[in-house]
This record gives structure tokens, sequence and C-alpha cells, in this order.
């Protein structure tokens, strides 16, 4: 496989969509309330408090975001030469399977271990199905 084919605007763009999904998702008049409930946090705590920099933590949130835009592209142009083609369908497609199969399997039972429950899960697995989607439907679109 040559990594140079990979279209690396559309990775970096595709990621940034994905950390605005985010950021929507977890915005304040969106679902940040109900999963910091859950998680068992008070309003007076605020997240990062552990981390000492919201820099930090939103810097490493958009590596993650990079990171799996490189993981989708890269799945998209296997799966490109197998088929022969790939339709932003088929990005749709390959990115709600790696969200659900990689995603949510892998995060199920670190949140059910932590204590934080099936309602965290189903926030923050959502989010992550949703932005992996979405990484796929754009990175389809630019091939």
């Amino acid at each position: 496989m040559d990594l140079s084919k990979l279209n690396y605007l559309a990775i970096l763009v595709a990621a940034l969509a994905a950390f605005v999904a985010g950021a929507i998702w977890f915005g304040p008049k969106t679902f940040f309330p109900v999963w910091w409930k859950a998680m068992g946090k008070t309003e007076d705590q605020q997240p990062g408090d552990n981390m000492g920099n919201m820099g930090v933590v939103f810097g490493l949130t958009a590596l993650g975001q990079l990171v799996m835009s490189t993981t989708v592209a890269i799945v998209l142009e296997l799966t490109e030469m197998v088929q022969g083609s790939i339709s932003i369908a088929d990005g749709a497609l390959v990115g709600l399977i790696l969200g659900i199969g990689l995603a949510a399997a892998s995060s199920l039972s670190h949140r059910l271990f932590a204590g934080q429950g099936i309602k965290v899960w189903i926030i923050e697995v959502a989010s992550d199905v949703l932005n992996i989607t979405i990484l796929g439907i754009i990175l389809a679109a630019w091939r």
C-alpha cells in the first residue's frame, strides 16, 4: 500500500469536521450536562481539573481525531483496492462499521470496569460512531 496516495488535506478537513461535531455533541446545550452528571460529577467540578490545562485536553483530542481520520483514510484506501472504487455510501458504511465494531466495542468494558455505566458509554459511543461515520463520508467524497 502506498501511503502517498492518501489525500492529506481531506484527512485534515475530516478530522476538523469530526472535532467540531464532537464539540457540538458535548456542548453545554446538548449532551454535556447529562454526560457530566452520569459521570458522577457536580456542577462545581470542571472538565480537565485533573489535567491542569484545557489546552492539553483539546490538543490531545484534536490529535486523536487526526489519528482516527488517517486510519479511516487507510481503511478506505484498502477498500478501494479490493472493490476498485468507493462511493460516499461506502465511506459512511466503513465509518459506521469501524465506529460500532471498534470504538463502541472496545470502550464498553472501559466504562463498565470504571464504574461509569451504560449511560456514559451510550453518550460517548454515539458521538464516536457519528464522528467516525463523518470521517468516512468526507474521506470517501474526496477520493
